[in-house]
């Protein structure tokens, strides 16, 4: 259960409500993770809007992958479900795919400089060295996409710490970052 009330739409702060009309839309649902941001109208108005402006950054598939590979590196359950899903029936990435990204990698080369990147950054707490920016350059991204990729981390890491603070009950198929997939 629970330790920070996730509130039914029903009863969530009025402001809130709007926003999570959106989520409904977009998602078909409205995952316990919205519902907890809820409980500060504020904050989940900051949150969607900074996921909406980096879902206009990189990839959804390389997005994900990054959300995998935080989720796994911060040992967050409730992410772990939840991008797994997303991964599979969103970004359509396979399981084995979704694998390795768990381990900080990826099958496709590109993207393998992204998440490696990106987990580092999260492990490290961003204190990663010049060797690492120059990977990430050298698979093709610049530095604006070097700052989304940091950036999705950040978000990623919110996330994943509210979700363990709060330790959120699980609305997707349960993915334990006990168990790499």
């Amino acid at each position: 259960m629970s330790r920070i009330a996730i509130p039914r739409r029903e009863t969530v702060p009025a402001e809130a409500g709007p926003i999570l009309d959106v989520v409904n839309k977009q998602l078909g649902t409205v995952p316990n993770l919205y519902r907890l941001i809820a409980n500060n109208p504020a904050v989940l108005s900051g949150f969607t809007s900074f996921s909406a402006a980096l879902a206009k950054t990189l990839d959804v598939r390389t997005r994900e992958r990054i959300a995998l590979a935080v989720a796994q590196v911060n040992g967050c359950d409730y992410c772990l479900s939840a991008h797994t899903y997303l991964g599979l029936n969103l970004a359509r990435i396979t399981a084995e795919e979704i694998a390795l990204n768990r381990e900080g990698a990826s099958g496709d080369p590109k993207a393998d400089a992204a998440v490696r990147f990106a987990a580092k950054v999260a492990r490290e707490r961003g204190h990663v060295a010049d060797a690492d920016i120059v990977a990430v350059r050298n698979a093709g991204y610049d530095d604006g996409q070097i700052v989304a990729i940091i950036a999705i981390v950040a978000e990623n890491v919110f996330t994943n710490f509210l979700n363990e603070v709060a330790k959120t009950d699980i609305d997707f198929p349960v993915v334990r970052a006990a168990k790499a997939a």
